[in-house]
């Protein structure tokens, strides 16, 4: 049972971390269209940002601080390159974008080397939130969960009941009536592409001091965070947030399930021919782990190509 709960809590909260960074990257391409290759490499950059202002600022500035500045560089990005191409189609941003990644990569390396750097919790946050058994529960995974519930609270919110959100939102679905009515429909979209920036800096920024920061960060979490945005569905914030605590969840499940799919049909009397047949049926669940999000995302793409929670066409 201690196990269980312990699974459950740790995959809540990595599911919430995929959501920190998926948030931003569902807003960019719901709100703009832009399928933003280079988001996780925000992610990255807002942990490094936040490990080299801490030295100098203090942890919680530094928190407050890179995400800012992350949002900044997600502004000159929409501004002078992302903008520059959208009108030549789809192809050009993925193009665009998938090159920045590489760059953002390379000038990580280029300042901080190719190693992981020394960017950790803060020892007035080192201490254990509760006692399970013989687990002690860090405190900071909780403080994550929260930070990741805020923001998506903050979020819709924002877009469901303020006049920024009616904004957003028109300038979205009817950018000419937005436009006749006297708004700045690429100042808008080039404000959503900044926040949505600022949110994977922040991700990153909280997520860096627990996990490891280092230059391959953006590839590690990048591929899951499409999973995400594919499986809860393109443009849903609420699909979103449920696909990444559906995909913690499992993933932190079946890592200690240490059974294969032959175990399941001995019930029925099928070992023997599970054994013969061979292949996946006997690979134990937790040595799949890894791709158990990719084949729920090839699922949904055949039952559900909208996703989870996305607007059919």
């Amino acid at each position: 049972m201690e196990y269980f709960i312990v699974s459950l809590l740790n995959g809540a909260i990595y599911g919430l971390l995929l959501f920190m960074v998926s948030a931003g990257l569902t807003l960019i391409f719901g709100m703009m269209g832009v399928l933003n290759f280079a988001h996780a490499s925000f992610y990255m950059l807002g942990a490094y940002l936040a490990y080299t202002l801490q030295g100098v600022l203090g942890f919680w500035p530094a928190l407050v601080v890179s995400p800012i500045l992350v949002g900044l560089a997600g502004v000159a990005v929409e501004r002078f390159f992302l903008r520059r191409v959208h009108r030549f189609g789809h192809a050009h941003e993925l193009l665009l974008t998938f090159g920045l990644s590489f760059i953002i990569a390379e000038l990580i390396k280029l300042f901080f080397g190719n190693f992981p750097v020394d960017y950790r919790v803060p020892p007035a946050l080192d201490f254990a939130a509760f006692q399970l058994g013989a687990t002690a529960y860090p405190f900071y995974r909780i403080l994550m969960g929260g930070i990741a519930l805020a923001m998506f609270g903050l979020i819709y919110l924002l877009l469901t009941r303020t006049r920024v959100g009616i904004v957003v939102r028109s300038a979205i679905y009817k950018p000419r009536m937005a436009e006749a009515l006297g708004h700045n429909v690429p100042l808008v979209f080039m404000g959503v592409f900044g926040v949505g920036a600022a949110l994977a800096g922040l991700a990153g920024a909280v997520a860096g001091a627990f996990y490891t920061t280092n230059p391959n960060m953006a590839l590690e979490l990048g591929v899951m965070v499409f999973v995400v945005v594919v499986v809860g569905g393109l443009g849903s914030l609420g699909g979103a947030m449920l696909a990444s605590l559906l995909i913690g969840l499992i993933t932190s499940l079946s890592v200690g399930v240490d059974r294969s799919l032959a175990d399941l049909l001995a019930l029925a009397g099928l070992r023997e021919w599970a054994e013969q047949v061979g292949g996946l049926l006997t690979l134990k669940l937790s040595s799949l782990s890894a791709t158990i999000p990719f084949a729920l995302m090839l699922l949904i793409l055949l039952v559900r190509p909208s996703g989870l929670m996305g607007e059919k066409e």
